[in-house]
């Protein structure tokens, strides 16, 4: 755990007081860390949050031309399936299932670049991945990066307050980092680039790779639809990019204990299963807790899964090698052992108080 412990940037409020309780700054605390760690002036390792919030900028304006200019009934359609279905469901395969998790191995590099490029560039891989490490590690404990305890704006702005890495690894631990981010193809700095950039991706790298993505996809779209269509899926993939950083808040219950008997099994963290994020991206997120790093977690037969339904195609085809399915380790651990209680606790004869009132005393 020690690596755990220090492995992110810890923000100017801290993670825990001295007594071990988690830290709940005010909205100005959480503010004046969001905007300082984006100040690249002040400090140029801050560039990878100023990045990564750069990126929702650019989608401004494709989302105001869909709103204002090409919105229709088709269009909206197309916004709400590419944002809330694809790239949701991207997000699950590539960054959680693949890149934090290693649920499954891709058969060459091919499917593996394939895959990450499915769909416009959002996140980088770096601040989602190591961070998610510790979320599992702490999950809803002080340290975790998106406490949903701690409000709303602790998780909405956590991918620059809290998760990305210590500008201050020793070498030894950095090597760490490289270790959790190798598989998923992002080239890694130095150690000596990266005490000069602060991060695991180089900023030429990144900022080549988000330009050849966003070119390759506008130019598709705009073929497929002309501008009305390019305008609008880049424009939904903003609103996705907004939307998704409520997740964490919503999927731990907004900090309070919303778990369901035989719904939610995990009782470990507040993690909880919701049905909208299950349809559409496949984030049953209680069972996931569970099983990290299975390549499906909608494990029941209501549960759509259209990220494992991706995962096991791609096994199909050949493009993924091996992939890891806890569906079975659940129903033999959880779901079966809890029908049985269930079962049990009906059959069990019960006892009418007033019938004790004639009961002989001896």
């Amino acid at each position: 755990m020690a690596f755990l412990d220090h492995v992110l940037r810890v923000p100017a409020y801290g993670w825990k007081d001295e007594q071990g309780n988690l830290i709940k700054p005010s909205a100005g605390q959480i503010f004046n860390e969001f905007f300082s760690r984006l100040n690249v002036f002040k400090d140029r390792r801050n560039w990878l949050p100023f990045f990564s919030w750069l990126k929702v900028l650019c989608f401004v304006p494709f989302f105001l031309l869909f709103l204002f200019k090409f919105m229709s009934p088709w269009m909206l359609f197309a916004a709400f399936t590419y944002s809330m279905v694809i790239m949701g469901t991207h997000g699950t395969v590539w960054h959680h299932r693949y890149c934090t998790h290693g649920a499954y191995k891709f058969r060459n590099g091919f499917w593996r670049f394939f895959t990450q490029n499915l769909t416009i560039n959002v996140i980088p891989e770096e601040i989602y991945v190591i961070s998610h490490h510790v979320h599992h590690a702490k999950s809803d404990q002080p340290g975790d990066p998106y406490n949903a305890q701690a409000g709303f704006l602790y998780c909405f702005l956590a991918d620059v307050t809290h998760q990305p890495i210590a500008t201050n690894l020793s070498e030894a631990d950095y090597n760490r980092v490289t270790l959790l981010m190798r598989h998923t193809g992002v080239k890694a700095n130095t150690y000596a680039q990266y005490l000069r950039y602060g991060s695991y991706v180089n900023p030429g790298r990144a900022i080549l790779s988000w330009i050849l993505n966003w070119g390759f996809w506008f130019g598709v779209f705009y073929v497929a639809g002309g501008a009305a269509l390019a305008c609008t899926i880049f424009g939904a993939a903003g609103f996705w990019a907004v939307g998704v950083r409520t997740f964490n808040y919503e999927g731990h219950a907004k900090g309070k204990d919303k778990q369901r008997e035989g719904i939610d099994h995990n009782v470990n963290d507040k993690s909880i299963n919701q049905i909208w994020p299950g349809l559409v991206a496949g984030e049953w997120h209680n069972n996931h807790h569970l099983f990290p790093k299975s390549a499906r977690s909608g494990f029941k037969p209501h549960q759509v899964d259209m990220a494992w339904y991706y995962i096991k195609m791609m096994n199909i085809l050949g493009a993924v090698s091996t992939y890891k399915d806890s569906k079975k380790q659940f129903y033999k651990q959880y779901y079966l052992p809890y029908l049985a209680s269930k079962a049990e606790a009906n059959v069990k004869p019960t006892i009418n108080p007033a019938m004790l009132e004639v009961l002989p005393s001896n």
